[in-house]
């Protein structure tokens, strides 16, 4: 096979191991890539140094590892890329496209997540402020592979954003941008818990003349109580041992065939037949646990 243009990536924070969630998330990024011969690259997203587990790192890219799913490349690590954040940043605050926001969490109380626009005209100087990307009074839409199509107006849904908070730290919504662009991804394939965020992600796409990539968002897997199954919700970390297990069960989760016969198989023999018989098209919008179980 000669190589694809498809450029895909897995893109874990290290706040914790990773558990299986993440783990179809994961599969399903890998899967969509070597199905067409594309790269699959490895990003860290460790621009939040308090949130982070000690030892995570590591330990997500030996998991990663040990059920067979090799990225390419280097491992790209967002703390090490500050200074590629703080370039644009500069250049929106210069453009008049950013602004600098003293307000407190308490005084955005009632604001339902939607940013009012009470310093967007105050002229605050950036010292100990957050800085917010201005918003037009536009709806931005795509097609998901498959959500399907999906809009929201970011005026009246969202409101300005933050892209620098007032610790200094960089916002995801920024870093994710730039990264992507940076790294040529074509394709982003993760959990629908970001589905909401990608209408902000084409607008700075947009802002600063990116291609914008294909998505694809699958399901989270949901608890019968209606939790999200995650790193603190009754999702241990993966263990070494269970990966032809967990790695059927993703398969699973994403709506493809899996065999009885594969339960002896290594994970490097599950994902090569997965890697053949991948068929995006199958993977519901939305599931439960129990639902990911019985497939």
């Amino acid at each position: 096979m000669t190589a694809s243009p498809y450029v895909g990536r897995f893109a874990p924070t290290p706040s914790g191991f990773l558990h299986f969630g993440s783990l179809v998330a994961a599969l399903a990024s890998w899967l969509d890539a070597r199905a067409v011969n594309g790269r699959w690259l490895l990003r860290m997203e460790d621009t939040d140094p308090p949130r982070e587990m000690p030892g995570a790192r590591d330990a997500i890219l030996r998991t990663l590892e040990g059920y067979g799913l090799h990225w390419d490349g280097q491992v790209v690590y967002q703390s090490q890329r500050h200074a590629a954040y703080a370039d644009v940043v500069e250049h929106l605050f210069r453009q008049g496209l950013a602004y600098a926001c003293t307000c407190s969490r308490k005084q955005l109380e009632g604001s339902n997540g939607i940013y009012p626009g009470t310093c967007r005209n105050a002229g605050h100087a950036r010292e100990g402020a957050a800085i917010r990307l201005r918003v037009p009074e536009l709806s931005y839409r795509f097609d998901d592979r498959v959500q399907g199509p999906f809009a929201q107006h970011l005026g009246r849904e969202v409101g300005d954003f933050i892209i620098q908070r007032r610790d200094g730290l960089y916002a995801y919504q920024l870093a994710v941008v730039l990264d992507d662009a940076w790294q040529g991804v074509t394709d982003i394939v993760r959990g629908a818990d970001l589905l909401d965020n990608t209408p902000r992600q084409l607008y700075l796409q947009e802002l600063l003349g990116f291609s914008q990539p294909r998505y694809l968002h699958i399901p989270l897997l949901i608890q019968p109580d209606g939790h999200k199954l995650g790193k603190s919700y009754r999702s241990p970390p993966l263990a070494p041992e269970q990966a032809t297990p967990l790695l059927l069960r993703a398969l699973r989760a994403l709506g493809q065939a899996s065999e009885p016969a594969l339960e002896q198989a290594s994970p490097a023999e599950v994902l090569e037949i997965a890697r053949q018989r991948w068929r995006p098209e199958a993977i519901a919008r939305q599931l439960t646990l129990a639902e990911a179980d019985l497939r």
